[in-house]
C-alpha cells in the first residue's frame, strides 16, 4: 500500500502530538518501519513530543511517498525495554542514544491528495 511506504524505514514523517490541554508540538522523526502492523519511532532527542504523548497519547503523522501525502493517526504506547526498543535501537544510529520505543497504533489513514479517507 502507498500509504504504508510513505513510512517505511528511514522516511522522514511528522509528528504532531498535543498537550493535555491542547496545545500542539510537531517535529520531525525518522520512521524505524513497521512491527507487528505497527509503526516503530525512536525516541533520541524528544523532549515536548515526548511529554506531550505521556499525557495524551493521540498522535497525528504527515507521510510522503513520490507526490502523495498521507494523514496518519494513531496511539501511542512508549516502550524502555523488550521487542520494540531492542528493534528501535537495533534500527536506528548509536548517537544519540534511544531512550524510548515510540510504537503507533494506527486508527486512520486519510489520503490527502483525494481528500478521502481509506482506513
Amino acid at each position: 500500500m502507498a500509504w504504508q511506504d510513505s513510512l517505511q524505514q528511514r522516511r522522514q514523517i511528522v509528528l504532531a502530538t498535543s498537550s493535555k490541554d491542547g496545545h500542539p508540538n510537531a517535529i520531525i522523526v525518522i520512521s524505524c518501519g513497521f512491527i507487528d502492523g505497527k509503526l516503530l519511532i525512536a525516541n533520541c532527542q524528544m523532549k515536548s513530543s515526548f511529554e506531550n504523548i505521556q499525557k495524551n497519547p493521540n498522535v497525528c503523522i504527515i507521510g510522503t511517498n513520490v507526490k502523495e501525502y498521507y494523514r496518519i493517526k494513531g496511539v501511542v504506547s512508549v516502550f524502555s525495554s523488550g521487542k520494540f526498543f531492542d528493534a528501535a535501537v537495533k534500527k536506528s544510529s548509536p548517537n544519540p542514544p534511544v531512550k524510548s520505543a515510540i510504537v503507533i497504533d494506527i486508527k486512520e489513514v486519510f489520503d490527502l491528495d483525494k481528500g478521502e479517507k481509506i482506513l
